[in-house]
């Protein structure tokens, strides 16, 4: 008997490769599956964002409604707010209304079951139909029936605000089933996310937006092209053997490296396997994933020479385990090259970059191409000044649905880049499309997920706010570029959500578009 009323949550399609925003979606209520109903992550949904559902039985609850609002008894409601923008509502269905449902359902199961001695679609007495069907099975469906026609009823004020999926009926089931009485008030818990409010920090809001954008020198086209020209002409270098001295900036060396921690009292603690390594190959003129300090100490070291030395990980480093974290090094050089370049002339050219004739050419395309890259770098990195600015300007409850929803999200584009780069096998990514996968990845990047929340609804309000408009022939051509991603990787996918996630995306560019041309923006070289 699969009569239950319970949230039934579904996860929208992903963009392969790109990231978007995704605007709240309105809720619905599904008498579609068992009160264990649970999330799952899926790359495809079954409903799209906007659209609205109804129970099946809704023409029930409105004769309910027509009821009480002719004088009769009314289910009667207490709205509590909750945190994370959620709603709480304390249902108290009258005895009247579960008799209703009561003979509703017996109705309902004389007409589904042919009991012997009587004809189909003949009134089967009561006592009669609950021998045959059993009790239980009856009380339990009265309950869920209860559900189906009362629940629209209990959360009509916030219909317009409510989450789509995000109902959740908080009274376990078997606790009404077992308080169900038919002369007895009939009491239930249930809870749904709602829009939330977006609380701007500042009467200004994003008026008097200053956005200062920190330019890696490595962005610059003039540096990057010196650097990408050096790497080039290195490749084609020859190395060998340092005969008669230490190490030095610009070597190649061959290191084993083993590493230890440092005891509060001084002492050797545990390896650290993270940081060990056999016949590692340093090139010193590329040393930006170093632990500083680490280089610094090997400066002079010859081969067969063995250096032990103390450092200290900076407590931003990647590796979270070992931030702050000290540590004694011991290092052993094996050996150790420098490179014997190339003359940097026109005979050079060819080499370095196909197609050119002499390095003055060579020099251009090079600084062409970087130029490409720092113009892209430097509106990305602008984009993204500006979407953390405005996630700092406002206060937001973020609904735990909306949280799951979008984190499922990027987890989801996540899978499918790694699986359009050929990085996973099958196996691989059923293991990553687990439950438990899912889950920690939400824990890992909660504040990560809740960030590009509170954006995507600054967007939204300043896409409304602004009365800002993209194209119908942009919004279908980006749909079918959409469409053919998922064909060309083999993913289902739900039109309507690609459509609604690609209206998220063109918001997010006129958003944008708009601040860049009415607010102040510094650009400042770290």
């Amino acid at each position: 008997m699969e009569l239950a009323t319970a949230a039934v949550v579904s996860t929208a399609s992903i963009h392969p490769g790109r990231s978007h925003f995704s605007n709240p979606r309105v809720a619905s209520w599904s008498s579609s599956s068992s009160p264990s109903s649970s999330r799952s992550l899926s790359t495809s949904a079954s409903t799209s964002r906007s659209q609205r559902r109804r129970l099946p039985v809704a023409s029930a609850a409105v004769e309910l409604r027509e009821a009480a609002a002719g004088g009769g008894d009314s289910v009667r409601v207490i709205e509590t707010p909750q945190p994370n923008s959620s709603v709480k509502f304390s249902v108290e269905v009258p005895p009247s209304i579960c008799q209703e449902c009561y003979q509703t359902t017996l109705l309902e199961y004389s007409k589904r079951f042919k009991v012997p001695g009587f004809r189909p679609g003949k009134i089967v007495p009561e006592n009669v139909l609950l021998n045959y069907v059993g009790p239980q099975h009856v009380r339990a469906a009265t309950v869920e029936a209860i559900l189906r026609h009362t629940l629209p009823q209990a959360l009509s004020s916030v219909e317009e605000r409510a989450l789509e999926d995000s109902v959740r009926i908080l009274t376990k089931f078997d606790d009404m089933n077992e308080a169900f009485s038919l002369d007895h008030v009939f009491r239930y818990d249930v809870a749904v996310d709602v829009v939330p409010e977006v609380r701007w920090l500042s009467e200004d809001k994003y008026k008097n937006l200053k956005v200062v954008i920190e330019i890696d020198e490595i962005v610059d086209a003039e540096k990057a092209a010196e650097l990408e020209l050096k790497r080039r002409r290195k490749s084609l270098g020859l190395l060998r053997i340092v005969p008669d001295r230490g190490l030095q900036v610009g070597d190649l060396v061959v290191l084993d490296i083993l590493a230890e921690t440092i005891t509060t009292d001084g002492s050797k603690g545990e390896k650290i396997p993270s940081a060990e390594s056999t016949g590692f190959h340093l090139d010193t003129e590329e040393n930006t994933n170093l632990v500083p300090g680490f280089l610094g100490s090997l400066i002079g070291i010859r081969p067969g020479e063995t250096r032990t030395f103390p450092i200290q990980f900076p407590e931003s480093f990647e590796q979270e385990t070992l931030q702050g974290v000290r540590a004694q090094f011991t290092v052993v050089c094996k050996e150790l090259f420098f490179r014997e370049l190339p003359e940097l002339d026109d005979s050079l050219a060819a080499k370095l970059l196909p197609g050119c004739n002499t390095i003055d050419e060579v020099k251009e395309r090079i600084l062409e191409r970087c130029k490409e890259v720092e113009k892209t770098a430097i509106e990305q990195a602008t984009d993204n000044a500006i979407l953390d600015q405005l996630g700092k300007l406002v206060d937001v409850d973020v609904p735990r649905s909306l949280f799951q929803e979008q984190g499922q999200q990027l987890y989801g584009a996540k899978l499918l880049q790694l699986q359009a780069e050929r990085k996973l096998d099958k196996d691989q990514l059923a293991s990553l499309s687990s439950e438990k996968s899912v889950q920690e990845y939400l824990k890992g990047e909660r504040e990560n997920i809740t960030r590009i929340i509170k954006q995507m609804l600054v967007v939204g309000e300043i896409f409304k706010a602004e009365n800002l408009q993209y194209s119908t022939d942009q919004l279908v051509k980006e749909v079918e570029n959409s469409i053919e991603e998922f064909k060309r990787y083999n993913q289902d996918y739900d039109e309507g959500n690609i459509k609604q996630q690609v209206q998220d995306v063109l918001e997010a560019a006129k958003v944008l578009e708009w601040l860049k041309e009415n607010c102040t923006i510094e650009y400042i070289k770290k």
